[in-house]
Formats: C-alpha cells, sequence, structure tokens
C-alpha cells in the first residue's frame, strides 16, 4: 500500500511536468496566407424557386452581387443584394423580391482547388406585387451552401444552394435557389 502511494505521488507531481513538456514540442497552428485575405466581389445568377402560401408556387430568374471581405482560411463575410422575379402567382398577378443580407460563411479550406462553404445571413427584403399580389416589406434570412472552384489565385467559380425568406404580413415569400457566380479577390 505504501508503495502504490508514492507510486500516486509521484504521478502528481511528474505529470505537469510531462505534459508540459509535450506542449513544448507541439508545432504552432499554420498561420493565415496573407494572399488570401481581404477584399473581393461577386456576382451570381441562377434560377429561384418560389414556395408561396399566397398564391402560386412559381420559378423565376435571380440575379445579385456584392462585397465582402476575407478574415481566413474559413471565415469571411459579405453583403449581397439580390433580385428575382416576375413570378407568377395568379392569373395576372406577378411578384418580384428583393434582398439586402449581411451574410457569414465557413470555408473548409483545404488542399485542392475546391472549397466547400456553408452560410447563413439577416438584412432586408421587399416583396413587390403587381395585379392584387402583395407589396409588402419585412426582415429577410438565408442560408447557402456550395462549393467553390479557384480558377486563379483571385478569381473563383461559385456554385451553390441559398434559401431566402422574407417575413411579411400573411405568408412569407420563401426560396430556393440554384446559382453560379465568380467571386474576385484584390
Amino acid at each position: 500500500m505504501k508503495m502504490f502511494k508514492i507510486l500516486m505521488l509521484a504521478g502528481v507531481v511528474l505529470a505537469p511536468v510531462a505534459v508540459s513538456a509535450q506542449a513544448a514540442d507541439l508545432d504552432p497552428p499554420p498561420a493565415a496566407d496573407p494572399a488570401m485575405m481581404g477584399v473581393y466581389l461577386r456576382a451570381d445568377a441562377g434560377w429561384s424557386f418560389l414556395e408561396w402560401g399566397g398564391g402560386a408556387d412559381d420559378d423565376a430568374f435571380v440575379a445579385g452581387g456584392g462585397i465582402g471581405y476575407r478574415f481566413s482560411d474559413n471565415v469571411r463575410a459579405d453583403v449581397t443584394a439580390d433580385w428575382s422575379g416576375d413570378y407568377k402567382v395568379a392569373p395576372g398577378a406577378e411578384l418580384s423580391t428583393t434582398t439586402v443580407l449581411g451574410n457569414v460563411y465557413y470555408d473548409f479550406a483545404n488542399d485542392s482547388m475546391f472549397t466547400p462553404y456553408v452560410g447563413v445571413g439577416a438584412g432586408y427584403g421587399w416583396a413587390n406585387g403587381s395585379g392584387g399580389a402583395v407589396d409588402d416589406s419585412g426582415l429577410a434570412l438565408g442560408a447557402a451552401a456550395g462549393v467553390s472552384v479557384d480558377l486563379t489565385n483571385n478569381l473563383a467559380i461559385d456554385a451553390g444552394y441559398r434559401f431566402r425568406d422574407i417575413m411579411i404580413s400573411g405568408s412569407d415569400t420563401k426560396e430556393h435557389q440554384a446559382t453560379v457566380g465568380l467571386r474576385f479577390s484584390f
């Protein structure tokens, strides 16, 4: 029993020394590549599918652009303005939507030219209707997932899925969008 107590005491005394010696041998995390940080511009186009309880569901063209900043290999943020429109929601009634969102993305950085990402956003949106369709505005939320493909050090193609929801009186305008775009980094 006495030997057990001596071994326990030795373990308690020597364990912090062993851990600190091992910690000194660990390599520091790699620093972010400064060439990858900074301002970027983006432009996107695609197709949007409206899911709306206030009228018929429809699909239409979507286009947008924005300006952003890459903070690290994994984190970037941008402000985007997007328009989709001329949804036929009822006979003689059309609806278009516009949003301005602040977005934050997490890029799954790796050693290939393909970088998967996920993102979320919040901002404001407008649902503009004609022919009796809703004409309202409110809080807008978004989510995104996709992959970017590096063409050069400064230019990437971005293909992805986006969800947008404008919270208006009555039924919200929920959109599912498939987009392709370009990101140009400075």
